[in-house]
């Protein structure tokens, strides 16, 4: 199975002059762990829930934070045409736990190492 089946064409994004609480309300609404931080339509970036724990833990403001001070820039992408095996394999290599799925300057979306490992369980996640 290639990424491209993972994803819906559709990401959830912020914009790297929100703040870290809009951060936390955009991951809860939408239950995901990462947000594509996106400015004039492109990828700029990537937050996820562990940048969020880490900003708070060090005493950040998450009202007054911004994601551009927080989010890891220029992330790693995967193409859609990816094997899923591999994708799986490469994340736990770098250690990373989300990438950005990228067709051609576009954001599909955004795969989790979690997304991946039931796609090989060949099972879908209980809602």
């Amino acid at each position: 199975m290639k990424l491209g089946a993972l994803v819906g064409g559709s990401a959830t994004v912020i914009g790297s002059e929100a703040t870290l609480g809009d951060v936390a309300v955009a991951l809860v609404q939408d239950g995901v762990g990462s947000l594509g931080v996106i400015v004039d339509r492109q990828l700029v970036g990537i937050i996820t829930e562990r940048d969020l724990v880490r900003a708070v833990a060090t005493g950040a403001d998450p009202e007054t934070e911004l994601v551009a001070d927080w989010m890891a820039e220029a992330p790693d992408t995967f193409s859609p045409d990816v094997e899923v095996e591999e994708a799986a394999r490469w994340l736990l290599e770098v250690g990373y736990r989300h990438m950005p799925v990228m067709s051609d300057g576009e954001l599909l979306g955004i795969v989790s190492i979690r997304d991946l490992l039931w796609a090989l369980l060949g099972e879908k996640p209980a809602t």
